[in-house]
């Protein structure tokens, strides 16, 4: 079986989000986001434009859509494709950050994509948490990584694509053969697939033991172990790191809950995070239901500080709708948020500021504590 993924004629539906000036602090309640549906290829930005949601339905014309929140994930709200399972998928409903056949998001790789050669460990992490329905619907839960020959491009990567699948459901397999089983990558089992797709391959990473969730996935070892085969070009840059699900057949109630790209360093390489750092936490504003709290970030080594990533467990129902200077993700109560592209260097004893909004109905207490790394 052979098959391209790509978004047809996709809409753009807007997210609206507050913005926050430098110097100027909201003082008024901010609306909790509604949620969006998104159908065919639509798509969304969402994280206010850190990320991307795209239906990407590319395979089949049944009735199928997603929905979020403005946050970094989303459910398959309704699914009716059908397709053989011998074949190619209907669709990939996901979240990326990249660029996505010229389709950018707000800084991260899309403003910085990282050239193999420079794609140290480290340098690019990402964490991804799901909910799996099961059952009769047959999908699988991967990642789709794609390498171009150049930094940027508006159609189809002519690099490398490389999946990373955490799953799967029903007799689905990765495109291709498969050409090594039992692999260790970055600590993990994997069995290798690789095919030719013409102009590039898709070589896929299948875990061996099945997961919802990873967390600080590296991508320097699984790209280092491409380039070994021979299926990937030192030379070509990492632009898109997506995260979904392929659908054969079915696949309502799958879900995004929380997904997170983090690139240490700027431009085409950088050391991983150094140095220590702190986060103080303060409440701005409070309303009825909501408020505005900020951390700020310190360096509090004596070395310059390479990236940072702050991590807190709310004492409450506290729920973040927008944060900026920064990338975020939530769990239940537990958050991390990563540095943005222009504030994670920080020299020996200088700050910064993250910001954000969120609803609450049990006060605005704030987190016992908070850990920067």
């Amino acid at each position: 079986m052979r098959w391209t993924r790509q978004l047809v004629a996709a809409a753009a539906v807007s997210l609206a989000t507050p913005v926050a000036l430098s110097g100027v602090t909201l003082l008024g309640p901010v609306a909790a986001q509604a949620a969006t549906t998104l159908c065919n290829s639509q798509t969304a930005a969402v994280a206010g434009g850190t990320y991307t949601v795209q239906n990407n339905e590319w395979g089949s014309g049944a009735a199928e859509c997603i929905s979020t929140d403005g946050n970094a994930d989303f459910s398959v709200a309704n699914s009716a494709i059908d397709n053989s399972t011998s074949g190619a998928p209907g669709g990939y409903p996901s979240i990326y950050q990249g660029c996505h056949w010229g389709n950018c998001t707000s800084g991260g790789l899309a403003a910085s994509p990282v050239q193999v050669s420079s794609l140290t460990t480290g340098k690019v992490t990402t964490s991804w948490a799901t909910t799996q329905p099961g059952g009769s619907n047959d999908y699988d839960v991967a990642y789709d990584i794609w390498f171009n020959q150049t930094p940027t491009t508006t159609t189809q990567p002519n690099c490398t694509e490389v999946m990373v699948w955490l799953n799967h459901n029903g007799p689905v397999q990765p495109f291709g053969s498969e050409v090594a089983s039992g692999v260790s990558i970055g600590g993990r089992g994997y069995n290798v697939w690789e095919g030719s797709q013409g102009t590039f391959d898709t070589v896929s990473y299948t875990m061996t033991t099945g997961t919802t969730s990873v967390s600080g996935l590296d991508l320097a070892p699984l790209a280092q172990d491409a380039v070994s085969r021979g299926y990937l070009s030192s030379s070509c840059y990492l632009i898109d790191v997506e995260a979904g699900f392929e659908l054969w057949q079915g696949g309502a109630g799958l879900a995004t809950n929380s997904f997170s790209v983090t690139e240490n360093g700027s431009g085409g390489g950088g050391p991983p995070p150094s140095g220590t750092c702190s986060g103080a936490y303060s409440v701005v504003n409070s309303w009825s239901g909501g408020f505005q709290a900020q951390i700020t970030v310190t360096n509090t080594s004596s070395s310059p500080l390479n990236g940072w990533q702050l991590a807190w467990t709310f004492p409450g129902d506290q729920q973040i709708n927008d944060l900026w200077n920064g990338s975020y993700t939530q769990s239940g109560a537990a958050v991390s948020v990563a540095s943005a592209s222009y504030n994670g260097s920080l020299a020996a004893g200088a700050s910064t500021t993250v910001g954000f909004t969120a609803t609450d109905s049990t006060g605005t207490a704030p987190p016992a504590t908070i850990t920067c790394s």
